[in-house]
């Protein structure tokens, strides 16, 4: 351009140039990339500067937990907001491999296949509450469907005594219960005493405070159970001590849901908890004998 005295000017340099023609919005660190998160890849937290090993994924919670050279365990959620050899990369879970065919359930028994489910026995099996229900039917839900037993979840036990009437057993129509924290004291113990020798009625139990208990520490990389403090809420207690998300119900239904889904077979559950359920199947499935009478 001129200048004001018309003589030729020096080419005129844009003053966005070298910004506007590379990527100016890009971070220092490049942008973030996906990375599978793998037990063993090591990774560092970017806001806590937190870095270590992945130990564990729970998929379900959307969280990974990673272990420093100390041995010092924390979890974080899944996502954005991770650095990986120095570079960004969102976190996110491995692939779920797909199940091959079983030649057994899950409770041990021989898998028949194309099987169809009998037509419900009169007979059933009632359950404290939805996680009970949804255990056994991980575990044995197979086996029941064969047999036709119906599992139904009663929401808590208070007036189970009130129940057995308004389900009416009898030789033929048989009532099996599985109760949480049967042992001696407790009000579960008191309200099944009860019931004690009722005819056609059959109450067990196993000595955890929740179900949750019955599946062996282990398998959820846990040397025990945390112990919750009297007067706390066990499921929201033991989600706070193993640091996982506890605020709404929804984040227990996806805690139960994880350790759902680190149950494949009977030998996954306490022996206690196995026992009880069985006798229980055998009950309500054991052959008539003689004439069907209240």
């Amino acid at each position: 351009m001129p200048d004001r005295h018309g003589h030729p000017g020096p080419a005129r340099r844009d003053r966005y140039d070298g910004v506007l023609s590379s990527d100016w919005r890009e971070p220092p660190r490049g942008r973030s990339e996906n990375a599978v998160a793998e037990r063993g890849l090591v990774v560092e937290e970017a806001v806590t500067g937190f870095c270590g090993e992945i130990m564990r994924v729970e998929r379900d919670l959307g969280t990974v937990e990673l272990e420093d050279r100390h041995l010092v365990r924390k979890v974080f959620p899944l996502g954005p907001g991770f650095l990986l050899e120095g570079r960004p990369v969102v976190l996110v879970a491995p692939s779920r491999a797909a199940p091959s065919r079983p030649t057994r359930t899950a409770s041990g028994s021989r898998a028949v296949a194309d099987a169809r489910a009998r037509v419900a026995l009169p007979s059933r099996i009632h359950v404290e509450g939805r996680h009970d229900a949804e255990l056994l039917e991980k575990v044995w839900g197979d086996d029941l469907r064969a047999e036709g037993v119906a599992v139904e979840y009663l929401g808590g036990i208070d007036d189970l005594v009130g129940v057995v009437e308004e389900f009416g057993p009898d030789a033929g129509r048989r009532l099996g219960v599985l109760v949480d924290h049967l042992v001696p004291g407790s009000k579960e113990t008191r309200i099944a005493q009860r019931l004690s020798g009722r005819a056609h009625v059959l109450v067990v139990g196993h000595p955890y405070v929740d179900v949750w208990q019955s599946i062996k520490p282990d398998r959820l990389g846990l040397d025990r159970w945390p112990v919750v403090p009297r007067g706390t809420d066990w499921k929201h207690g033991v989600c706070e001590a193993l640091g996982w998300p506890h605020a709404e119900q929804a984040d227990i239904a996806r805690a139960w849901a994880s350790m759902l889904g680190r149950v494949s077979s009977y030998a996954d559950l306490e022996p206690a908890f196995l026992g009880r359920v069985e006798e229980l199947i055998d009950f309500v499935t054991a052959p008539i004998v003689g004439p069907i009478t209240g």
